[in-house]
């Protein structure tokens, strides 16, 4: 028997901590602190991303799972909405020229695809091309239809199946100029999937029409005719797909004959038969927009049982490294659920004070944070909601607000708390309520405030305020973070929902990129340079998207466990970030979470 040296041409190394890059792949070692033989090895995974700034279902997707394209869907209405993905987060892009959704998509980021698909009753021909930034309508498909699935790139696309009321065979290529009818599926199927490109695709699942039979054909493309080859394991429609025709992924999609229903099984393709992985998706859907490679795909939007048009975004990967996706987990609940309070320092050291009750009544009601529970702790000496707070944990300040019931609703009132009690301050000069707060104790910022809106600015120095420039945008229900002499304000209503984004240099207001959506009503945390911007009432319901700003754009994060408005946040840093409470008197508390990867180090066992 030869030895590992003799095999690999490696000795095993005696260590007393594990290898911690990748290159150690495939080699052994003994760890001398655990007493244990480790190695590292390749895994699967999903793990969570950034979520949809537009939520909905039957949308397209395209590109790479680190520069991936939505486009098109429906969340009640049809959209044309476009979002760009870059591994982290969505930002928008240019809008389609025909809203739709149940459409076909291929291509990249800077070229994309989009064709057929919704409104009934037989579907759009339009077909249109994306240089990066704006949608150019091209020649239309030959057979107008619905449901139906695309791949490839711009230059070199299928689009395959679909319904026209009837389902259908229908295969057809596109060469980046116009499309021309192929030779037919053998399996007529709608609502299909498709991945690889005009010279070797491959096609799985959907299901046919009545009755309804979920298929599980898989048929590969050789750029002449398709030829039936091994069936997947389980049907599934409305599955997303990644890959080529030699190495794929299927991943959720709906089947009703099935125990569980939608699908959150995957399956890999490698080239001659389908495999069930060992992993699920985190959320059972269909109806998502799959983007990416058979090793590195990304699944967002969709709809899950037995309703719902979920915003978030899972990714698979195939690594030696797992990753531990960005995301909000359930902290220590208030002992008193608010709404409209204000809170000071981070995630293992926060304060919450003020806020509003149910039915609607100020509270004076403060409460520390110690990274595991909230503590009851001395109260304002004022009860008031609609306040804006700044400092930290120990050293906080708590100024403006409202008094429910019976007023007066534009407070001046200021106090500081020195850790164990408040004490009242100076007044500030103009009496305001939904106003937000940046800096510290000694070095305080208020902006903002309503109603009728506000673009009043005043600055604290630890014993009085004095007004400073005005922001451009007057609004009230904003949110801010950062400091006196570099803050960020954002959102808020004017008195319409608004999306404006404002940074403070100390003496005046700049107006730079805007917040991916408007709302109002949300909870920021953060610096300048590294905002955090959560929850909010947009024009139609309250939210649980999450934004992070970079000091120059807004790109979407983890999304909150729950849709809030009118909640609390606090944190110096993003990696600080927490939220709490809202309306109408919500006691939740969420961390936030960064990504965290790590090398997959297994133990051998003799088992």
């Amino acid at each position: 028997m030869g030895t590992y040296k003799n095999l690999i041409g490696k000795d095993v190394n005696f260590l007393t901590t594990d290898l911690d890059n990748a290159q150690a792949e495939g080699q052994i070692w003994y760890n001398s602190t655990e007493g244990a033989f480790k190695s590292i090895v390749q895994s699967e995974a999903w793990s969570s991303g950034g979520g949809l700034i537009v939520a909905g279902f039957a949308m397209a997707g395209a590109g790479t799972q680190t520069a991936g394209l939505v486009f098109g869907g429906n969340n009640g209405p049809v959209f044309a909405t476009t979002q760009e993905y870059n591994g982290t987060g969505f930002t928008l892009g240019g809008d389609l020229n025909t809203a739709r959704y149940q459409l076909g998509g291929a291509g990249t980021q800077t070229a994309g695809l989009a064709f057929g698909g919704e409104p009934p009753p037989s579907g759009v021909t339009n077909s249109e091309e994306y240089d990066g930034s704006s949608w150019t309508n091209g020649n239309v498909i030959n057979t107008a239809r619905r449901t139906l699935a695309g791949s490839g790139i711009q230059t070199a696309a299928m689009a395959v199946g679909g319904t026209t009321g009837t389902v259908q065979t229908a295969s057809e290529k596109y060469d980046g100029t116009s499309w021309t009818s192929t030779p037919s599926l053998n399996q007529a199927k709608r609502n299909t999937t498709a991945v690889g490109p005009s010279t070797a695709a491959l096609n799985f699942g959907g299901y046919t029409t009545p009755p309804t039979v979920v298929r599980t054909e898989t048929e590969s493309w050789d750029g002449s005719s398709w030829t039936a080859v091994n069936a997947m394991n389980v049907g599934r429609y409305g599955a997303g797909g990644a890959g080529i025709q030699t190495s794929a992924i299927g991943f959720g999609g709906y089947n009703p004959g099935n125990p569980v229903d939608p699908v959150a099984a995957n399956e890999s393709w490698d080239g001659t038969s389908w495999t069930n992985t060992s992993i699920n998706l985190a959320q059972a859907r269909g109806y998502g927009a799959g983007f990416g490679t058979s090793t590195a795909a990304a699944l967002s939007g969709g709809t899950p049982a037995p309703a719902g048009k979920p915003s978030a975004t899972e990714e698979y990967n195939v690594s030696t490294t797992v990753t531990t996706g960005a995301a909000f987990s359930a902290g220590g609940a208030l002992n008193t659920g608010r709404r409209n309070s204000a809170g000071a320092g981070s995630q293992t050291a926060g304060l919450v004070f003020g806020g509003t009750l149910t039915p609607s009544s100020d509270t004076t009601n403060s409460e520390t944070y110690d990274g595991t529970s909230w503590t009851e702790g001395s109260n304002l000496g004022t009860s008031r909601g609609g306040l804006a707070g700044a400092g930290i944990s120990t050293a906080a300040l708590a100024f403006g607000g409202s008094h429910e019931p019976g007023g007066p609703y534009a407070a001046t009132n200021s106090e500081e708390y020195g850790g164990t009690s408040w004490t009242a301050g100076n007044v500030l000069n103009t009496g305001r309520s939904t106003l937000a707060g940046a800096g510290t104790q000694t070095a305080g910022l208020g902006f903002g405030a309503g109603s009728p809106s506000k673009n009043l600015t005043e600055k604290y120095d630890g014993t009085s305020w004095t007004v400073g420039n005005t922001m451009n945008t007057a609004r009230d229900q904003l949110a801010g973070c950062g400091t006196q002499t570099a803050a960020l304000a954002f959102g808020g209503m004017i008195p319409s929902f608004s999306n404006a984004t404002e940074e403070y240099d100390g003496t005046s207001w700049t107006s730079v990129n805007n917040l991916l959506i408007a709302e109002r009503k949300l909870a920021g945390a953060g610096a300048q340079t590294q905002g955090f911007a959560m929850g909010g009432q947009g024009p139609v319901a309250p939210v649980n998207l999450t934004q992070q700003y970079d000091g120059t754009n807004w790109i979407t994060s983890a999304n909150l466990g729950t849709a809030r408005y009118s909640l609390d946040g606090l944190g110096e840093t993003q990696l600080e970030t927490m939220a709490f409470g809202g309306g109408p008197a919500q006691t939740g508390t969420e961390e936030f979470n960064a990504a965290a990867p790590a090398l997959n180090i297994k133990t051998i066992t003799t088992s």
